[in-house]
């Protein structure tokens, strides 16, 4: 609830700070003393929208500040979670806004700067505010289909799951559908694609391997050219073998002497060194001029690999892994249709499910439509609205986590008139009323603690402003309630009365509040009453209304 209230330089208030406590407070006053300028301010803390226009000369900036003392389950706290405000649930909650002569407005949740947007979204789980000519809340048609399921504590959460199963279902069926046609329509180039990767063939690591045989192979020329040229060396006349023959011939012809016969000896053996080295040149000669791929091929396989690859826009190694996801895209290609029949029978059979419960959900709204009909009905007449007449339509719309209609609430006001949605009203007197009927009855099911009705008994008076008057404070025991009255029959009701009032002094004019003693109560109820002059008798008139 709303426990203080803390005015600066705002229209005629230089410096007012008010408390209040829970139930039905009254706030009277003659007309033109300022008693919408108490609204005015409280509405500009809850972020409406002001003009430069409502500070006080000569002040730069007007500002207010107001307390709110709410239990730990109060939405407020979660909004403020999910909005990265972390106050805590057992701490009072204050909102204060400023607005500077530049235009500029600043706005404060707990000394914590936040947009205007956001403190008009706070203050309208805070307090909701029913006049003549501005309302919020139960005139929101969004409101009226949670405000319709409060009241009959109808549980949507098996609706709001089973359309949310639905939808699950539903996405992937059209999530399937897209990439079966998108794989359809790409059918021939896959096939070519895959058909192009199969004749080439690619291996995991093929490229370091070319690579390493490139760089063999490079120097392949210039090895057999020099293996050439070594057995050419010992093939030749001139050559190792010929010229050791040579030398073995002469030293023969000599008388065998013990030295040249050793000497003979390593000829011998030198020649057979020449031998086997000539033998070994020759086989290597043979495998080098005969390897398993040519320096060309293997440039070539180089090649045509890389230009795959970058015709692909992949890697030579991914070659492979991208030829097996197009393989495997093609399989599910030719087995989409079946997988679409499983896909659709899964949505239909979430469908039907959610069709289920928003019947259920549909059938829940339509009993508790006509039990919020009947007890609206009731408190028209003692409120001076027998004539009226009250409806809840539920309105088809397309299917949702809420389900399948909208409820919208429906009032005629006259014999004869069709229904109307509620925020049509045209008497800003008939509108008040109105709300403070539905609020009774839904007083425990909306998120504001604190309501607010300017000049409910507009135009009422006697039995008609007395039963406003009990429904009011009807209203203060389950909720904070204030009320701008002119009624006495109403202001007799408060369980709390406050005095707004105009003085002028030094020919500056200022709004100043006092909250009323018993017997300052009776005197302003007598007022009230009587008019400029107050008398005995409307004393004792004043003296009766309170002791009701």
């Amino acid at each position: 609830m709303l426990t203080g209230l803390s005015i600066r330089d705002f229209v005629l208030i230089d410096q007012l700070d008010l408390t209040f406590e829970e139930g039905l407070s009254v706030l009277t006053g003659e007309t033109g003393a300022g008693k919408s300028i108490i609204l005015d301010a409280l509405g500009m803390a809850c972020g409406a929208r002001m003009e430069v226009g409502c500070i006080r000369p000569p002040a730069d900036k007007a500002s207010v500040t107001a307390h709110f003392s709410l239990q730990p389950t109060h939405l407020l706290f979660s909004f403020l979670k999910e909005s990265d405000l972390e106050i805590l649930a057992d701490e009072d909650v204050i909102i204060r806004r400023v607005i500077n002569k530049d235009g500029r407005s600043k706005a404060y949740i707990n000394d914590q700067p936040v947009s205007v947007t956001l403190l008009r979204e706070a203050g309208a789980l805070l307090v909701e505010v029913h006049g003549q000519f501005e309302t919020h809340g139960l005139l929101d048609a969004a409101t009226h289909r949670p405000a319709l399921d409060r009241f009959a504590n109808i549980d949507t959460l098996p609706t709001e799951k089973a359309y949310a199963d639905w939808q699950t279902a539903l996405n992937a069926e059209l999530d399937a559908q897209k990439k079966l046609h998108e794989a359809a329509q790409e059918q021939e180039r896959l096939q070519e694609t895959l058909e192009d990767l199969a004749r080439l063939a690619p291996e995991q690591g093929e490229e370091n391997r070319l690579q390493e045989q490139r760089q063999t192979l490079a120097g392949h020329e210039k090895l057999s050219f020099a293996l050439s040229q070594s057995l050419n060396a010992l093939q030749s006349d001139t050559g190792a073998e010929q010229a050791l023959i040579e030398a073995t011939r002469t030293l023969s012809k000599i008388e065998p002497l013990e030295r040249i016969t050793q000497t003979l000896v390593q000829l011998d053996l030198a020649r057979d060194a020449v031998a086997n080295a000539q033998s070994l040149l020759e086989s290597l000669a043979h495998d080098i001029d005969r390897p398993p791929l040519s320096l060309e091929q293997v440039e070539d396989r180089l090649y045509a690999l890389r230009s795959a690859a970058r015709r692909y826009g992949t890697t030579v190694d991914e070659l492979s892994a991208l030829s097996e996801k197009i393989s495997l895209q093609l399989s599910l290609l030719d087995q989409g249709e079946s997988f679409l029949h499983t896909l659709a029978a899964t949505t239909l059979q979430a469908k039907a499910h959610y069709e289920k419960m928003a019947g259920n959900l549909s059938a829940l709204r339509q009993k508790a439509a006509k039990k919020l009909e009947a007890a609206l009905q009731k408190e028209l007449p003692p409120l001076k609205m027998d004539r009226a007449q009250f409806h809840i339509a539920l309105l088809a719309c397309a299917p949702s986590a809420m389900g399948l209609e909208t409820v919208q609430f429906e009032v005629s006001t006259n014999p004869g008139m069709p229904m109307g949605p509620l925020h049509r009203i045209a008497s800003g007197g008939e509108l008040a009323r109105f709300m403070l009927a539905l609020k009774v009855i839904l007083a425990q099911t909306g998120e504001a603690t604190t309501l607010i009705f300017d000049e409910v008994d507009q135009g009422v008076g006697g039995a008609v402003a007395a039963a406003v008057g009990d429904r009011l404070a009807k209203l203060g025991t389950m909720l904070q309630v204030f009320v701008v009255t002119h009624s006495p029959q109403v202001a007799a009701k408060g369980a709390h009365h406050f005095k707004i009032s105009k003085t002028i002094a030094q020919k500056v004019t200022r709004t100043v509040v006092q909250q009323l003693s018993l017997t300052q109560r009776r005197e302003e109820i007598a007022r009230m009453l009587a008019g400029e002059v107050i008398t005995d008798s409307s004393r004792q008139a004043a003296s009766e209304l309170l002791a009701m």
